[in-house]
């Protein structure tokens, strides 16, 4: 399995992860991305042209939780600073 992390969850970055969510073969390990988790949760599950994502959405300090799974989220402006 391989594994991505995803550097901004604007409109791309959040559709990007519904995919990798549905591949059998990719895990996303991590998301980085100035915004708090609490908007981000938000804006994966109401999305103004995609509509309403299907999924459990919700969020804590420091991670997206998706149907009960977590998944870390980074605040990092350079990415070359990210921890992989």
């Amino acid at each position: 399995m391989k594994k991505i992390a995803i550097n901004g969850f604007g409109r791309i970055g959040r559709t990007a992860f519904k995919i990798a969510l549905t591949k059998k073969n990719l895990s996303v390990a991590a998301i980085n991305d100035l915004t708090d988790t609490k908007t981000l949760a938000y804006l994966l599950k109401y999305d103004s042209v995609y509509g309403r994502y299907d999924k459990k959405v919700s969020y804590d300090v420091n991670n997206l939780i998706v149907n009960g799974k977590k998944y870390p989220v980074y605040a990092e402006k350079n990415p070359l600073k990210l921890p992989w």
